[in-house]
């Protein structure tokens, strides 16, 4: 199958669209995240919007609803993590946690009433692009433009405050509504990506282009936009090559993104010893 073939097809154009657009956002995001040490709350909301999901199945509600209504219950779950972090005093990793678990094990509750894991909530932990609707790619293309014009608007603040928060804070900076402008961005972001990847593996998409980016890229932009370039790049050559040996697609990406790192990491190497 050619090239020109396999673009004819109306869902590999959404696909290639949705997931290049989801790419860019997690790739972004993940590379604050990662320099921030906050990289796993993207899986603890990953659990938290599984949860959601299962709720929105048991409900019967139909795909493109679906994804507004799970949208305010993990945004507010964000918050949490950051509210249990400050406020009863637990570390951001154990805050990550308790939402992580009671997340999954609100799922798990909610599956078992509803009958049992079925093909639609398999479908969302695992990824299915391919399905992709015209309408979750309206939606995935309104929150990506809301998404990147949040973080152009608080472009110096989160930069600040990634590098120094304790300097940010004493320069004026309120850092509280920065981490929660952040932890919301993610948020809005993990919705999205559990239609590419899926909620088990949204994490690898916010972590793995960012850590890729950061061993080659010198300077923090160049880390940007390097990180976006490598997320979209393995997210359209996996839907590719899993199109054409028909594997699952989330897991193809990550796997593709994984070897992309590690020749990043070896050529750090090789420029380091040289």
């Amino acid at each position: 199958m050619d090239l020109n073939e396999m673009l004819s097809y109306g869902f590999m154009q959404r696909a290639l669209i949705g997931g290049s657009l989801i790419a860019i956002l997690c790739s972004v995001l993940g590379v604050f995240l990662v320099l921030r040490r906050l990289s796993l709350i993207g899986d603890g909301l990953a659990h938290v919007t599984f949860g959601s999901v299962a709720l929105t199945l048991l409900f019967r509600l139909q795909s493109v609803y679906m994804t507004l209504a799970v949208i305010p219950v993990v945004l507010a779950s964000a918050l949490g993590i950051l509210k249990l972090a400050q406020k009863a005093r637990i570390y951001g990793d154990a805050a990550i946690g308790m939402v992580s678990a009671i997340g999954i094990a609100t799922g798990v509750l909610l599956a078992s009433v509803a009958g049992g894991f079925n093909v639609d909530l398999f479908s969302y932990l695992f990824g299915n692009i391919l399905s992709i609707s015209s309408s979750e790619l309206a939606i995935a293309a309104g929150l990506f433009v809301i998404v990147i014009a949040g973080v152009i608007m608080f472009y110096n603040e989160l930069f600040a405050s990634t590098f120094d928060e304790e300097l940010a804070k004493s320069s004026g900076l309120d850092t509280d509504r920065i981490n929660a402008v952040l932890v919301l961005l993610t948020a809005l972001t993990v919705v999205l990506a559990m239609k590419v990847v899926g909620i088990m593996l949204i994490s690898a998409l916010l972590i793995l282009p960012a850590v890729t980016a950061l061993q080659v890229a010198k300077g923090f932009k160049a880390a940007i936009i390097s990180a976006a370039a490598i997320g979209v790049g393995t997210v359209i050559c996996g839907i590719s090559v899993s199109f054409v040996l028909n594997l699952p697609t989330g897991a193809t990406i990550v796997i593709i993104n994984f070897v992309v790192f590690l020749l990043a990491f070896a050529l750090r190497g090789l420029l380091r010893h040289s």
